[in-house]
Order: C-alpha cells, then sequence, then structure tokens
C-alpha cells in the first residue's frame, strides 16, 4: 500500500512548493515559445525578452535595480562554486588565501577544499556557540594575500543569521572581497546586497516558491569570476549555456510575488516559530536548542533531543505525517554527524539527535499544535530503548564511552 503524502510538511529548507502563478508562467515557455533567447529571428523574441523581465524581477528581490549584475545559473550550488572558485581564480595574481566560516554548506566548502588543491592556502574561520561568526575573528584570518571570504547569510540548518553587514566592511577595511550564499535567506527576510556591502551573493528560486533548476548569482561591479562553463555567450560570457528559460521564468514571477508578500510571509513564519520555540522545551526534557536565540531567521526551529538518534524521530515522525529534516548526516550511510553541529561545539552524540523544522507561508496553527502534541510521545518511547538514556537515569555519564563510528567533517 502507498504511503500517504506528510499532512505537515516543515521541510521547506530542503525544497518549497512551486506557486501556482509561477507554473503559470512557465507554461508558454514549454509549449509556443519554445525558441532559443539567443536566436534573432521571431521564435527568439519572446524568450529573450521574458529572460530580460526576469531578470530584473529577480534583481529586485534582493534590492538591485541593475540587471547586468544578475548571473542565471542552474543551482545555487552552482552559484557557490561560480563564486569561489571563479573570483579565487580571478585574483590570483594578487594573493592565494581565502578564508571561509566553519559552517559553510558543503558547495562553499567543497569549492575551497578544490582551490586548496590547486596551491591556495584556506582558512576556516571558528564560530562561537550560535554559529554566528564575529568580524573581530573574521579579520584575525587575513593577511597580505588574502583575497575573498565567504560568509553565509544565514545557516540553513540552524536559523542563525549572521552579521553581514559587519562582516563586509571588516572585509572592505583590508581589500578583501566578501561571497555570501543567500540561500537560507532569501524569501525569509529581506535582503538588500547594496545595503549588506557584499561583493558577490547566491539564491536558488526554490528558497522563494520558485522552481528547481534555476538559481543566481549577483555579482557587485567590476567583480569578474572566471567562468567555470565556457562555451557559449550565454550570461554575458560568464556562464555558457542555452538558458532553462521556462525555469527562469518561473523564478522571475516567484521573486515579484515574494517581493509583494514578504513581510506578510516573514510575520506567520516567525510567529510559528516562535511558538514551537518557547513549547517545545516545555513539552520535552533535555531538548537543547541550536542557533541564534533572537538573530534567527523566522520560522526555523532547531533542536537536538538528548539520548535519541535523529534518524529514528525522522521514521516516527513520518508515520505521524510530519516531514522533517535532521541536521546530523547520520541518516546517510557515511555515519558522519553535521560540520555545522560540530562547529558550535556540539560532542557527536548530540549533534547525532537533531531535529530541523522550516516551516512556510501556508504552515497552519493546527499542523504546529499537532506536533507538539505527537513529538513528546515519540521522543519518550525511543528514550525508552534508549542505552544512553539508561546511563543518564542510572546517574552516569552518558557520552563518558568512546564515541562510535561517527567522524566529523565533510
Amino acid at each position: 500500500m502507498d504511503r500517504k503524502p506528510p499532512a505537515a510538511y516543515f521541510d521547506h529548507a530542503a525544497a518549497a512548493p512551486l506557486l501556482p502563478e509561477a507554473l503559470e508562467a512557465m507554461r508558454p515557455f514549454f509549449t509556443d515559445h519554445f525558441g532559443n533567447p539567443q536566436s534573432i529571428h521571431r521564435f527568439g523574441i519572446e524568450p529573450a525578452r521574458a529572460l530580460e523581465e526576469a531578470r530584473a524581477r529577480v534583481a529586485s528581490l534582493i534590492g538591485e535595480s541593475s540587471t547586468a549584475r544578475i548571473v542565471f545559473t542552474a543551482s545555487a550550488t552552482e552559484s557557490n562554486n561560480l563564486a569561489v572558485k571563479g573570483i579565487a581564480r580571478s585574483l590570483a595574481a594578487k594573493g592565494n588565501h581565502i578564508v571561509v566560516s566553519a559552517v559553510e554548506h558543503a558547495s562553499v566548502m567543497s569549492p575551497a577544499r578544490t582551490l586548496e588543491r590547486e596551491g591556495f592556502e584556506v582558512t576556516e574561520v571558528r564560530v562561537d556557540k550560535y554559529g554566528t561568526v564575529h568580524p573581530g575573528e573574521l579579520e584575525k584570518s587575513f593577511h597580505p594575500g588574502t583575497v575573498l571570504a565567504a560568509v553565509q547569510h544565514a545557516s540553513n540548518e540552524i536559523g542563525t543569521v549572521q552579521p553581514l553587514a559587519e562582516l563586509a566592511a571588516a572585509c572592505r577595511r583590508h581589500g578583501v572581497l566578501l561571497h555570501s550564499d543567500g540561500t537560507a535567506a532569501v524569501g525569509r527576510i529581506p535582503v538588500d546586497v547594496g545595503a549588506l556591502g557584499v561583493d558577490s551573493y547566491a539564491f536558488p528560486a526554490q528558497s522563494f516558491y520558485g522552481p528547481k533548476g534555476a538559481a543566481a548569482l549577483w555579482l557587485r561591479s567590476g567583480v569578474r569570476p572566471r567562468s567555470l562553463v565556457e562555451g557559449g555567450i550565454q550570461e554575458k560570457g560568464r556562464r555558457a549555456g542555452t538558458e532553462n528559460v521556462p525555469a527562469i521564468v518561473g523564478m522571475g514571477r516567484a521573486a515579484e510575488i515574494a517581493a509583494l508578500n514578504l513581510a506578510a510571509w516573514s510575520a506567520h513564519m516567525a510567529r510559528l516559530g516562535g511558538r514551537l520555540l518557547a513549547a517545545l522545551p516545555e513539552r520535552v526534557e533535555h531538548i537543547i536548542l541550536t542557533g541564534h536565540p533572537e538573530h534567527r531567521l523566522p520560522g526555523h526551529v532547531s533542536l537536538c533531543v538528548e539520548f535519541v538518534e535523529g534518524e529514528s524521530m525522522l521514521l516516527f515522525l513520518e508515520d505521524e505525517g510530519f516531514a522533517v529534516a535532521s541536521g546530523s548526516a547520520c541518516t546517510s550511510k557515511t555515519l558522519k554527524a553535521s560540520p555545522v553541529l560540530l562547529a558550535i561545539g556540539l560532542p557527536h552524540s548530540v549533534a547525532q539527535s537533531s531535529l530541523m523544522l522550516t516551516l512556510g507561508k501556508d504552515t497552519t496553527e493546527a499542523e504546529v499544535d499537532r506536533f507538539l502534541e505527537k513529538l513528546p510521545p515519540i521522543v519518550e518511547r525511543l528514550r525508552s530503548m534508549s542505552p544512553l538514556y539508561a546511563k543518564y537515569q542510572r546517574g552516569e555519564d552518558p557520552y563518558a564511552t568512546p564515541e562510535s563510528s561517527c567522524e566529523g567533517g565533510h
């Protein structure tokens, strides 16, 4: 028998439902307007026009008036790769040192390690217990050969919003360019790249209910990364290949709608997220809320439930109709704890007990109420089978034994 779809979707950080208006905007570009936007005949006119209209809408969502600074890509991962590798390589004659925060997404960390293998020096900047990068810590990592730093706008895993404008100011004082991954921020909080002072900024359509397969990289004037994809003149030579016009059109329409509704969406998510953050410690003992208590994304709830594995909670919650995520990668065959949770100082055993709830604009009070009702008995049942909890009840240190096969890192 097929499983019923989740009754409550609390995993918007992984994927968000597509806006109906975005889908309708996309339809003609699969059928009637199928031409290549680079073609000069009549079949290329409407796709080319739609492409630039979408570029303007996407730029406007992040406070940018110039469409020339938006490069369309296929994902935020591609945008981050283009920024980190492309900018660093373009500045190699000036210096070969780059800096990344310890809580960056793998799409920033992995390109940094690739550059390291090419001969670049990479410094990982530590964060505090909330996952915050402090400007002073960032500045201490710079030296005369530093050309690029990368700090996310907000954490998709623990919800912390970074003091990005202060970090950008610190970078400017040392002549260092700053790239930021805005995947978790766009569509949840207002973004103005000019006010933030960053030099490049990546984000995908799905962050604001647009289609997968479309994303953007904003570049400050004068920032010219080396292209990763060569062989065409598209995107002014910065990203070759025929554009995914339907997806980009959908991204533009979603950006337009998000710009009009962001304040209401954010307030709604903040209210429901605040309810969960306040009620969960009262309903479940021995939980650790992760991320900054104040400077965090609206509707983002992250926690560790001590003495219980995250994977087990996910499965039990799925049976109750809840789609949630775990910050721990122990749900995979690699059995590795989340690097982000380790970076904020949690031991492996606790990091493996994480839950991450990312609410959306359509999340309801009733869904939140039902989650608060269903989670405590699930935790109680799992703890009744937990050797760690048994140790705790006997008055022993549950984390005193050597760690199991989980290891940190990527």
